[in-house]
């Protein structure tokens, strides 16, 4: 299993790279964002753990080229960087987790996993779920309205599932959080919000839809028709 780290602080990615390889992942290390967009272009890395202070382009700029370009491979993102707007910066850029240097290499590891747990690897495939014209492929994980396809990251493609498969009932946020986040995860159920405002702009917006309805007070559920 290949795992590309973007860093360039030599100390940390020489710490992650001895660590990830002695669990028996192969790892290859870029120490600035454009060569680190380069690699995670050429090769089906499963996870891209992404640093945000890089020389040459940022990991927000290299986290948005890869998600324009229509890349779904989980990103970690790492920030010295301390704020819930640049973890919401992140997660908008199409990042899938954001962790606050320093941080704990056993919660490395377990978002790690859980990244690579929900990139769909080894899983069983689902019928296809239907909510009016939207549609959700759990098993190929993918989704889209009619015959357009489209693309999602693999935490909104997550969050979408959890309110597929709720039926139309009202999930709130801190259900959505437990069922979708890892259990290492720090930060508060505002995030799902984040994640909820991404998936609304890509599965209604561009299709004049309404489908992730807001329920004040309780959550969010997942309307059938959607208009």
């Amino acid at each position: 299993m290949e795992i590309l780290v973007v860093e360039d602080d030599q100390q940390v990615a020489t710490a992650l790279r001895r660590g990830l390889e002695a669990e028996g992942y192969t790892v290859d290390i870029a120490s600035d964002g454009i060569t680190g967009l380069r690699l995670a272009e050429r090769h089906a890395y499963q996870v891209v753990v992404l640093d945000i202070m890089l020389p040459g382009l940022n990991g927000y700029r290299v986290c948005a080229e890869l998600r324009k370009a229509g890349m779904a491979t989980p990103i970690l993102m790492l920030s010295a960087k301390n704020g819930e707007y640049d973890e919401a910066e992140g997660l908008d850029t199409g990042a899938d987790d954001y962790l606050t240097k320093p941080f704990s290499y056993v919660v490395f590891t377990a978002r790690l996993r859980a990244l690579i747990r929900r990139a769909g690897t080894g899983a069983a495939p689902d019928t296809v779920m239907h909510a009016g014209d939207l549609w959700l492929d759990p098993g190929a994980r993918r989704c889209g309205r009619g015959e357009a396809q489209i693309s999602l990251t693999t935490r909104e493609f997550d969050v979408l599932l959890c309110l597929a498969r709720s039926g139309g009932q009202v999930r709130s946020k801190t259900e959505i959080l437990g069922e979708v986040w890892d259990m290492a995860y720090d930060s508060g159920p505002a995030i799902v919000e984040v994640y909820v405002s991404a998936l609304r702009r890509k599965i209604d917006a561009p299709f004049g839809r309404h489908s992730i309805e807001t329920v004040r007070g309780a959550g969010y559920r997942l309307a059938g028709d959607g208009a």
